[in-house]
């Protein structure tokens, strides 16, 4: 598809975000088997369901505006499910605190690329006066910094004390 207009952007991004929310969903179970502090843990039982629900608002997205969600493959979050594989899930750790650090970095990095996908769009839902977009896409926006916030609360809480024993 050639991105002729601001429109032609717009949807190929909600598509790429419907992708990222599609590839994170997949490794959160991961990342959730993986955790062995329950706040933790609890905090990542509630990700995986506030990305389902983003992938689900994507999607209504994209398809009121004639537009099949999987029309992308986000190869931004795919480097991210990697790294978060390579890096939380498949290494060695000697200590679960330490895996538990490690954990809460690939989730943030994976919840940032989130917020700048979802900042992004709400600005062109304004720009192209799609007022009911922009509001959906403001709240998930607001959701992920609340998300990306209680994973920061956990790791300067017991998590990272218990990496640094």
């Amino acid at each position: 598809m050639t991105l002729d207009t601001l429109q032609d952007v717009y949807v190929d991004q909600l598509q790429d975000l419907y992708s990222a929310c599609e590839q994170a969903q997949k490794v959160m179970d991961d990342l959730t088997a993986k955790a062995e502090n329950e706040e933790l843990r609890a905090a990542l039982e509630h990700g995986k369901s506030g990305i389902s629900d983003g992938r689900a608002q994507l999607a209504g997205l994209i398809k009121a505006h004639g537009a099949d969600p999987k029309g992308e493959h986000c190869k931004g979050m795919q480097g991210l499910v990697a790294e978060a594989r390579a890096h939380a899930i498949d290494a060695d750790f000697g200590d679960g605190a330490v895996r538990d650090a490690m954990i809460i970095t690939q989730y943030q990095r994976m919840t940032h690329y989130a917020i700048a996908g979802y900042g992004c769009c709400a600005a062109f839902a304004n720009r192209l006066e799609h007022l009911d977009d922009a509001k959906t896409l403001g709240g998930m926006l607001d959701a992920a910094y609340s998300g990306d916030r209680h994973f920061s609360g956990i790791a300067m809480g017991d998590v990272n004390r218990a990496a640094a024993e």
